[in-house]
């Protein structure tokens, strides 16, 4: 019966698609740490942009997750719409490579037991070994990956021999040739199922490759297959302007109305072109003739390579024609709004792009946490509305990042797989709130000197001389807590601990000076209530920037991680001598300042 011959075909279909999708996917996470660098380096030279598009599809598989990666750096600033459009169309031309390479099922190793090797059959169980073997006996970096990315392939090709054996015995059976032969004779047929196959299967990459699996048991003339090629390419990038314009900016939804144009154009020169050069009687040769795995790889590369060459030079025309379909949008000014655009779903496949995402949202927050702190600070000795304003505005833009950043964590956190990427991960959620934190005591600070304003209270000299000196310490950690996360720099990070430790003692100092001189009637108690208020505010600031230095140090040295509050034990302890002399330099140079 051949209902078992479906069965195959259809469980094969269910090996080849798994397999494309977990060697494209592995092939992205390999390479997704150079990704964002490389692209984002593009110039505005087209033709620097249509290789760099052929090159990132050719190595991760999948000319969607190019495009759909392009949209996202341009969403994030990082790239402009113009230069995107050289890599769209090097896209559509880089995921050729596919069918190129299952064209091995061609190889014939009659008389060349070298070619054996290359044979699918043969191939597919080599490439399976691999990537077990990799995966369980070697625990280098990206063993993991390399192996799934040969387990992939190798079940790829796997799904693509039983679809073959399966459209074999359908073949035997005549149940395909009413098929072929009516894709044969009905090219809007042949038109809406490349179309349709494409949509559903959200890539061009695996309709071409079932085309050339059922080629291998089929006659599937020269003028069936260059038609579903044109609907291939309009299907696939239907599906990818779709999830661009998905909760995206304007310029990333115009990334996939370009890819659309592209393509339709792609459709129209082609179909021109193939009828015209039919008519001159030039194509009578392969008109009718089946085509083979390599021939519809090739057929398939040429158009793509042709149209390119040809409408590249039209990339102006396309970017005026997105701009007119899609308009931009009057929105109220946000200064940050890049850094949030950064923060795009569209990256969760490729974690390594998504982390610097989030790395520039939590150095923008570290700075304006930073930046109002030291403010607030100045506005305790010299009061000014204007700057307490400006507090109040950078505050909020602390606030309004912590909330993209953290909602974009959690939401990513489910693609997160490889070691590093988690520990990265366990990292900026530690950082977004700490940063956050960093911001309220800087208001703290604010409503502090607010007080003492309002009030018309005023510190004695002496209070005054001692928070200047506690604000020059605290600066000095700030200098280190920065280049300890903007560099991963754990030996900056490890500054930090004696450095707190010494504000502990000197706000400690600082607490019982101002009580001697309430007692002394030196001061008011409201002045002095405002006091004790900002050292506690000191105190827990220098808290923080000694968790975030503990955990630059657990990112970089994982064996910390588990153990921060034992390594943080350790240190007050006395038992590291680098830094007890920290201590000793740092709390005698304070102390006598503080004198």
């Amino acid at each position: 019966m051949y209902i078992f011959n479906i069965i195959t075909l259809l469980g094969g279909l269910a090996m080849f698609l798994y397999g494309m999708r977990l060697m494209g996917n592995s092939l992205k996470e390999g390479s997704s740490g150079t990704l964002k660098v490389v692209m984002g380096k593009v110039t505005d030279n087209p033709i620097k942009a249509f290789i760099l598009g052929v090159a990132v599809t050719a190595i991760i598989q999948s000319s969607t997750a190019t495009i759909v990666i392009t949209s996202g750096l341009v969403a994030a600033g990082v790239i402009s719409l113009n230069q995107s459009l050289g890599i769209i169309i090097g896209a559509n031309v880089g995921t050729t490579v596919t069918g190129q390479i299952i064209r091995l099922l061609d190889i014939n190793s009659e008389g060349m037991s070298v070619l054996k090797f290359f044979q699918p059959d043969t191939l597919a169980p080599l490439a399976l070994i691999l990537g077990i073997v990799l995966i369980m006996f070697f625990k280098f970096k990206k063993s993991d990956n390399f192996g799934n990315i040969a387990i992939g392939f190798g079940i790829l090709f796997t799904g693509l021999l039983n679809m073959t054996g399966a459209v074999g015995g359908l073949k035997e059976s005549g149940l395909l040739d009413p098929l072929f032969t009516g894709l044969g004779q009905n090219p809007f047929l042949c038109y809406g199922v490349g179309a349709g196959v494409a949509f559903l299967l959200q890539s061009s990459s695996a309709t071409i490759g079932i085309m050339q699996a059922f080629s291998l048991g089929g006659d599937i003339p020269f003028k069936a297959v260059y038609v579903v090629l044109v609907g291939i390419y309009l299907g696939d990038c239907v599906t990818t302007a779709i999830v661009c314009s998905i909760g995206a900016k304007q310029d990333a939804k115009r990334v996939g109305i370009v890819n659309i144009l592209f393509n339709l154009s792609e459709t129209v020169l082609v179909l021109v072109v193939v009828t015209l050069i039919h008519q001159f009687g030039l194509l009578d040769a392969i008109w009718d003739k089946p085509m083979t795995s390599g021939a519809i790889a090739n057929t398939n590369s040429i158009f793509n390579l042709s149209c390119a060459v040809l409408l590249l030079p039209m990339v102006g025309v396309y970017s005026k024609l997105s701009r007119k379909l899609v308009k931009d949008e009057p929105k109220a000014e946000d200064k940050y709004a890049d850094k949030k655009a950064a923060l795009n779903p569209l990256f969760f496949a490729t974690p390594a792009i998504a982390f610097q995402g989030c790395y520039d949202a939590l150095k923008t927050m570290l700075s304006l946490s930073e930046a109002n702190i030291n403010r607030a600070f100045d506005i305790v000795f010299s009061y000014d509305e204007k700057v307490a304003k400006q507090m109040e505005e950078d505050e909020n833009n602390i606030d309004s990042l912590t909330d993209c950043v953290d909602n974009y964590l959690v939401n990513l956190s489910p693609h997160v797989k490889e070691e590093l990427h988690v520990r990265i991960l366990d990292q900026y959620h530690k950082m977004v709130t700490q940063f956050e934190r960093l911001g309220d005591h800087a208001v703290n600070i604010k409503e502090d000197a607010e007080a003492l304003s309002k009030d018309e209270c005023v510190f004695t000299e002496d209070a005054l001389n001692e928070l200047r000196t506690s604000i020059e310490l605290i600066n000095e950690i700030f200098e280190y807590t920065t280049q300890a996360f903007e560099k991963r720099d754990a030996e900056a990070a490890r500054h930090i601990e004696p450095l707190e430790e010494v504000m502990d003692d000197l706000i400690n100092t600082m607490h019982d000076n101002h009580l001697a001189r309430l007692r002394e009637g030196k001061c008011s108690m409201q002045s002095g209530m405002v006091f004790l208020d900002i050292l506690s505010n000191l105190e827990r600031v220098s808290d923080i920037c000694s968790n975030i230095g503990v955990a630059v140090v657990a990112r970089v040295n994982p064996a910390t991680a588990s153990l921060a509050h034992n390594y943080i034990s350790s240190l007050h302890q006395g038992s590291d001598t680098k830094f007890n002399e920290e201590y000793v330099a740092a709390h005698d140079l304070y102390f006598e300042k503080l004198k």
